[in-house]
């Protein structure tokens, strides 16, 4: 009676006690965060860069602003899905190398898992009795997860990285674009500049508040180098346009 009543509490306070982290947000926030801003970034300084040399009409800007998007989507996703791809493959052959050992040295295999288990703290008697039972129950599992540190959760995924890469890129290329859409021929530059600059504290305060770091810093931090990038390229804009 003593130990159901301690599981029925155990229970009753796993359903009352629920945690909130953020760091199972890191991998979808870091991959969105930095294809939006890329996004952005990347085709407002087109753009300007576009717009500061001199002769250049809002149709060329726009033209040079959407093949700026289709290209940077279109690279960002090759780029992912080529990372994401080879981490893939790199899975795939520790697992099989993995499953090779555990066919042919299954002692040696449950011996390194205890081991894994004492380092983290179990007694030897505790370590071993858990390596014997996940050992039953999916041998290759549990060394993927605590030898390998590969989980169904975070394997790695190429095509919906890339599809994700592209989305969260084109969603931020969108905005600068717009705004040269909609803007007075002679302001382009100043409103994609000041729709840029408000975009990038946007993106830099959500992912520091997302990720519980200082809403400023993460909102500065992005920005500035945002600056940085259309400073530079109208700068180049300007010394390297015709005149028509």
């Amino acid at each position: 009676m003593v130990q159901a009543s301690y599981y029925r509490g155990m229970f009753t306070y796993r359903k009352s006690h629920t945690e909130h982290h953020r760091s199972d947000r890191i991998g979808w926030l870091r991959a969105a965060v930095l294809g939006a801003n890329d996004g952005v970034v990347s085709v407002s300084s087109v753009v300007v860069g576009v717009a500061a040399a001199s002769g250049t009409t809002p149709a060329n800007i726009l033209l040079a602003g959407v093949a700026s998007l289709i290209a940077g989507a279109m690279s960002m996703a090759a780029g992912e899905y080529v990372s994401v791809q080879s981490q893939a493959d790199t899975e795939k052959a520790d697992l099989e190398l993995e499953k090779s050992e555990l066919e042919k040295h299954p002692a040696q295999e449950l011996e390194e898992l205890t081991g894994i288990y004492k380092e983290r703290g179990l007694e030897p008697e505790l370590a071993r009795q858990v390596a014997e039972q996940l050992t039953a129950h999916n041998a290759l599992e549990a060394h993927a997860r605590d030898e390998l540190g590969i989980t169904e959760t975070l394997r790695a995924r190429p095509i919906q990285a890339a599809f994700a890469s592209a989305a969260a890129f084109s969603v931020g290329a969108i905005i600068p674009i717009l705004v040269a859409l909609f803007a007075p021929a002679k302001g382009i530059i100043y409103s994609v500049g000041a729709a840029t600059i408000v975009a990038l504290l946007l993106l830099g305060g959500l992912a520091a508040y997302a990720g519980g770091a200082s809403i400023v810093k993460g909102a500065l931090r992005v920005t500035l180098w945002g600056i940085v990038a259309m400073v530079l390229t109208a700068a180049i804009g300007s010394l390297f346009g015709v005149s028509a």
